[in-house]
């Protein structure tokens, strides 16, 4: 699986761009938390192609991001967190142990 990782504004503003082109994945990520690791591992582990792209947030390091993507898409702050983004507009998000790659891309 190879992540894009969001580091800036204008990473999250390309999310965008491309969600218009074909549905993107975003996860936030907390490095201090093992629920999150946890995630990711399943992430990871079940990752199929039906999304063609995936993009990584560490929180811990851009919380700022974290609270733009929250209002960008109108779903509260949690983590971890995976959302499924189209044309601009999060249609789906699953949050801690719910977290699962195959039913929110299903």
């Amino acid at each position: 699986m190879n992540w894009k990782h969001i580091e800036s504004t204008e990473d999250l503003e390309q999310l965008d761009k491309n969600s218009f082109e074909a549905p993107v994945l975003l996860y936030k990520h907390s490095t201090r938390c093992s629920i999150s690791s946890a995630a990711l591992s399943r992430i990871e582990r079940k990752w199929h192609d039906k999304v063609p792209e995936a993009w990584f947030l560490d929180l811990i390091t851009h919380r700022d991001i974290s609270d733009a993507i929250a209002s960008r898409y109108g779903v509260q702050h949690e983590s971890p967190q995976l959302l499924l983004i189209s044309k601009g507009v999060c249609i789906k998000h699953q949050s801690h142990m719910e977290v699962n790659v195959l039913t929110i891309t299903g």
